[in-house]
């Protein structure tokens, strides 16, 4: 009795593993938002900057006004020294801290575009 030869195959799961890649392909492609409307990478990266930047400097105003109206009801409400000269010390980190995220926020938003395009080599 002879045996007979099976043929090479690449096995069963082939056309399974085709159907998926089909069809996440084709999801893929059906999915994909064009980008067209975006003339430029960096003029919308720097209204995103500009944008987000003037959120945090209104989400920081407020704050600190409200931190600074505590910490100063606070002085004013205590009995002793040492509370009234930690409230004034606080006031002045809440101040101090509101000028520098406003700074960096504004040197990043508006000082930086100004020097674009000033550290090309030109041949």
């Amino acid at each position: 009795m002879t045996k007979k030869k099976i043929p090479p195959t690449f096995g069963p799961r082939l056309p399974g593993w085709y159907a998926h890649i089909m069809a996440f392909a084709v999801t893929a492609v059906c999915l994909t938002a064009p980008a067209l409307a975006a003339s430029d990478l960096w003029t919308i990266a720097n209204n995103i900057i500009v944008d987000v930047y003037n959120h945090i400097a209104g989400i920081s105003t407020v704050l600190a006004g409200l931190m600074s109206a505590v910490a100063v009801i606070g002085a004013k409400l205590s009995n002793n020294q040492h509370k009234v000269d930690q409230a004034w010390d606080w006031l002045k980190r809440i101040w101090i801290c509101w000028a520098i995220i406003n700074g960096i926020g504004a040197f990043i938003a508006y000082i930086v575009p100004q020097f674009e395009g000033l550290a090309t080599l030109t041949p």
